[in-house]
C-alpha cells in the first residue's frame, strides 16, 4: 500500500500491514499529526516536568530483589518463535527512536514491529506470555480486556480494518539479557505500554490505556468491563474531601473537550495543581495511596512494590486534582502528580462513536508516566552508560 506523498520521510519499518490479505488503513487522524509526532520524537528527550526543570537524583540503578528472569525467558521464547524476516521487523536497538513513536489513534499511524494479525497462534501466545510475565494478574487482565473491547468496536461499527483484537504491534528493544538493558513495547488503539528492563529493575511507562466502550453489552466478549475500580476509587476520593479541601482539589467544574494531558507528550510541562498530600487527613492519605496502588498494581507484584516504595518516598510532594462534576454519574478527570509518578484518568467524548459529542462514561483514558526523565527508563539508561557502557544516542 503506497504511503501519502507528504510522508516520504517515514522510517522504513512503518509499513502498513495486511489483514486477511487486505492492506490496513494507513494514516488518518488530525492534519499533520504524523509529521508533528515524528518531529516531536526527534527532539532531545527531557521528560515531563513540573516547571521545565528536571529534578535530578530521583532514580538510581540498584538491586530490588524482584527477579526479571521469567520476563527475559518469555521474551526469548517469543523471539525464538519468529522467522528471520519477522525478527528483523520485531527487533530494534535499545536506544532506538521507535520507543517514542507510539500512538493511540486507531489507524496504523507510526506503527512498527509485528502486528498480532500477522502472527501465528503460537506466536501470539508467546507474545501474550511476555505480557503476562510483565504485568500483574490484574494488569494482564486489563490489557487483554482492552484488546477484546477493541474487537467489540469492530463488531459494533463493522470497521475491522481499523478496530480488532489483533491490531496491536509488538516490538523488542535491545537483546533480552540478565545484565544489559532491553525492553518491549506494545502499540495499538487504547493499549500503548513501554517496558524497560535493566537487571532486576523495571520501568513500565509511558503507559496509555483506554477503551470505548468500557463495557461490552453484546458480541463475542459480552460482559467484559474495564476501569471500574479506577473510576469508582477516584470518585470516592473526591467525595471524601470536605468543602474546603474540595475547593482546593477541584481545578475546574467543567471538563474541556480538548484537555491538555501528558498523553503522547514526552517533554511536556505539567504544573502541580489541586490539593497537596499534607492537606489531607490520615484517612484520606490511606485512600489516596490505595488509589495509586490500583494504578501501579498493573505491574507484576514485586516490581509494583518497588514502585510504591519510590512513590512513598516522595509522598509529601504529591498532589491530587480534579476537573468535572462531583455528583453521581458526573464525568471527570483526575490527576495524581508527584516527582516520580503522574497518573491521569479522563472521561472522553465519543471517537469511534461520534454521536456522543460530549464526555461520557463509556470512553475512558488512563495515563501513567514517570516524570523527570525516567519514562522509557531513560534516566536508568543514562546512568548505565555513564558506568562505562556504550554511548546511548539519547
Amino acid at each position: 500500500m503506497s504511503k501519502p506523498e507528504n510522508l516520504d520521510h517515514l522510517p522504513a519499518q512503518l509499513a502498513a500491514p495486511r489483514l486477511n490479505g487486505r492492506p490496513l488503513k494507513f494514516g488518518g487522524g488530525p492534519p499533520n499529526y504524523l509529521t508533528n509526532a515524528l518531529a516531536a520524537a526527534a527532539e532531545p528527550f527531557k521528560g515531563n516536568t513540573a516547571d521545565g526543570t528536571v529534578v535530578s537524583g530521583l532514580f538510581s540503578i540498584r538491586a530490588t530483589g524482584a527477579s526479571t528472569e521469567t520476563i527475559r525467558e518469555a521474551a526469548e521464547a517469543f523471539l525464538g518463535s519468529l522467522s528471520a524476516a519477522q525478527r528483523t521487523r520485531a527487533l530494534f536497538p535499545i536506544d532506538a527512536n521507535e520507543w517514542r513513536l507510539w500512538s493511540n489513534i486507531h489507524r496504523t499511524i507510526m506503527r512498527h514491529g509485528i502486528p498480532f494479525c500477522e502472527m501465528s497462534d503460537r506466536q501470539i501466545a508467546r507474545a501474550l506470555a511476555l505480557l503476562k510475565e510483565s504485568f500483574s494478574d490484574q494488569g494482564f487482565a486489563t490489557a487483554r480486556d482492552i484488546m477484546r473491547l477493541n474487537e467489540t468496536v469492530g463488531e459494533m461499527t463493522g470497521r475491522f480494518d481499523e478496530f480488532g483484537e489483533d491490531l496491536y504491534w509488538f516490538s523488542i528493544m535491545g537483546t533480552p539479557a540478565a545484565a544489559e538493558p532491553w525492553g518491549w513495547q506494545i502499540d495499538g488503539h487504547h493499549l500503548n505500554v513501554n517496558c524497560l528492563v535493566l537487571g532486576d529493575q523495571i520501568v513500565m511507562t509511558p503507559a496509555f490505556l483506554g477503551s470505548e466502550p468500557v463495557f461490552a453489552k453484546s458480541g463475542k466478549y459480552a460482559g467484559t468491563r474495564v476501569f471500574e475500580a479506577e473510576e469508582a476509587q477516584g470518585f470516592a476520593m473526591i467525595r471524601a474531601l470536605d468543602t474546603e479541601q474540595r475547593g482546593k482539589a477541584v481545578v475546574s467544574k467543567d471538563l474541556p473537550r480538548d484537555l491538555f494531558t501528558s498523553a503522547f507528550r514526552d517533554n511536556h510541562e505539567l504544573h502541580y495543581e489541586g490539593i497537596a498530600y499534607d492537606q489531607l487527613t490520615p484517612g484520606q492519605h490511606d485512600q489516596l495511596i490505595r488509589l495509586i496502588e490500583t494504578h501501579v498494581g498493573r505491574m507484576r507484584p514485586g516490581h509494583a512494590r518497588v514502585k510504591m516504595d519510590e512513590v512513598l518516598r516522595r509522598v509529601h510532594d504529591t498532589h491530587f486534582s480534579w476537573r468535572g462534576g462531583v455528583e453521581e454519574d458526573s464525568v471527570f478527570y483526575y490527576r495524581i502528580h508527584s516527582p516520580v509518578i503522574i497518573i491521569e484518568f479522563d472521561h472522553q467524548a465519543g471517537q469511534a462513536f461520534p454521536q456522543f459529542t460530549e464526555h461520557y462514561r463509556d470512553h475512558i483514558h488512563v495515563i501513567v508516566r514517570t516524570p523527570n526523565g525516567n519514562d522509557y527508563g531513560k534516566d536508568l539508561l543514562r546512568q548505565h552508560y555513564q558506568r562505562g557502557h556504550h554511548a546511548s544516542g539519547q
